[in-house]
């Protein structure tokens, strides 16, 4: 057997390739959209990829069936509770898939979502289980989520009510040694307290994970529903379009090199600049009214929060990432990149008028700020779970994932300052800001830590 996972750190995403070297046959489990990495796979050990099987809907990116499918022939194949706008193949529960030797059972697992299918993997037919992938059923430490379909017409009282009864009557009952493979790890907004770890076995969860420890259905319920952080509002989004038929990605053409002054003529007509460097060289000189998104954090998940689907955008890349920059918005289904900045620090160089600089506080800054100006606005864009273990008093609190549909609650005139933990999500909110027409906007260098830091300090 070939069992490999594919993790990608900036989505926190993980995906599998299963071959067997018996029988030359393969399957993808899970793919992101990029999928070169599968089809390296595929040649690097003589397979075909037969199938790709999809856990369930995923909301936090957009899924690579369709690439896959098209690239390589593959039937595509979801949980039969599944209704796709393309052709796909219905897995009834305890269906077994042969690849030859290697065997893969199917099992409904719904809870995270109504369709949510877990796959058993045995290394031959009359194996004990290898490993069981449990997509966003079960993670390391955590449950998935089961409150991200609450606004369309089930409950997430009822969906963890499933997600109970799938936990122990389906993924508990394998062997103590089973390896666990899910969909995700820390830093996703699919669950609350995902691990680091990316891989774990079923008697390691029993007994470390709260969400399976000795507990009534009742009690379940109450745990996994409460204290979820608010999703990024590009969820809803992809969640439907991994349903549908769509264009498919071209992850080897870069965006379309342009001037300066077609970018400036770009967002006249509506178009965001996307500038994906630190925060720290942005505030040194970027374009007016782009927006900061650096590669180096959630890059996808991050621009998701803060600008709407469908909207175009012009990348500002430096050291040739116009490529990565295109294809990983495109991860999460952000395709309208309709071109890049060329040669970024001498275009903004030799226009010094199209540029501007960031307005940036220390902890001193900020507070003299609050002392003397009347009518300050303090906007602390960290994420629930953050802000129970304090804020700065008199903050609006607005995690970053909700400013796009929050920011008109904010008074445009006043004079802003934004802060998060460490001063990268505030300068995604502050330049966003500013692009929408706030007067005056500042962000606190080092957040949230700095302040605390400084303030134990005395």
């Amino acid at each position: 057997m070939i069992f490999e996972q594919h993790y990608l750190d900036c989505l926190s995403q993980a995906s599998y390739f299963v071959g067997d070297e018996s029988s030359g046959r393969a399957v993808v489990v899970d793919p992101r959209r990029d999928i070169a990495p599968y089809l390296e796979s595929a040649k690097e050990h003589g397979m075909t990829i037969e199938l790709v099987l999809e856990t369930h809907f995923h909301a936090d990116f957009l899924s690579g069936h369709l690439e896959v499918a098209a690239a390589t022939g593959a039937t595509i194949a979801y949980g039969s509770a599944a209704e796709t706008e393309f052709e796909s193949r219905k897995l009834e529960h305890g269906e077994r898939i042969s690849l030859g030797e290697v065997e893969l059972e199917i099992r409904h697992t719904p809870g995270h979502t109504p369709e949510s299918i877990s796959i058993v993997v045995y290394e031959s037919a009359d194996s004990a289980p290898y490993a069981v992938l449990t997509g966003d059923t079960l993670f390391i430490g955590d449950v998935g989520r089961p409150d991200l379909l609450s606004s369309k017409g089930v409950t997430s009282e009822e969906l963890a009510s499933l997600l109970y009864d799938s936990l122990h009557e389906q993924l508990m009952t394998l062997p103590a040694d089973t390896l666990v493979y899910p969909a995700h790890g820390a830093g996703s907004s699919c669950g609350k307290n995902l691990s680091t770890d990316t891989s774990s076995t079923i008697g390691e969860q029993r007994a470390s994970n709260y969400a399976v420890a000795p507990m009534s259905k009742g009690e379940f319920i109450g745990v996994v529903t409460a204290g979820q952080t608010a999703p990024p509002a590009y969820f809803a989004y992809d969640a439907m379009l991994n349903r549908e038929i769509r264009p498919l990605l071209d992850e080897s053409t870069p965006p379309t090199s342009m001037s300066i002054g077609d970018v400036i003529a770009a967002q006249a007509d509506g178009a965001i600049v996307v500038d994906t460097r630190g925060p720290e060289e942005f505030a040194l000189g970027h374009l007016k009214g782009s927006v900061n998104i650096g590669m180096a954090g959630r890059y996808a998940e991050f621009a998701g929060g803060v600008i709407t689907p469908h909207t175009p955008m012009v990348v500002v890349a430096e050291g040739g990432r116009e490529l990565e920059a295109k294809n990983r918005l495109a991860r999460i289904g952000f395709d309208k990149v309709i071109g890049a900045l060329a040669n970024p620090a001498d275009a903004m160089m030799a226009n010094p008028d199209f540029v501007s600089r960031s307005s940036r506080l220390d902890v001193e800054g900020l507070l003299q700020a609050m002392d003397s100006i009347d009518g300050l606005q303090l906007v602390d864009v960290r994420q629930p779970g953050e802000t129970e273990g304090g804020a700065i008093e008199g903050a609006i609190l607005m995690p970053l994932t909700k400013l796009t549909a929050e920011m008109d609650t904010l008074d445009r005139t006043k004079p802003t300052i934004v802060y998060c933990a460490g001063g990268f999500r505030s300068s995604i909110a502050a330049s966003r800001m500013i692009a929408e027409g706030f007067d005056d906007v500042s962000d606190l260098l080092g957040g949230y830590s700095a302040w605390t830091a400084q303030l134990n300090a005395v």
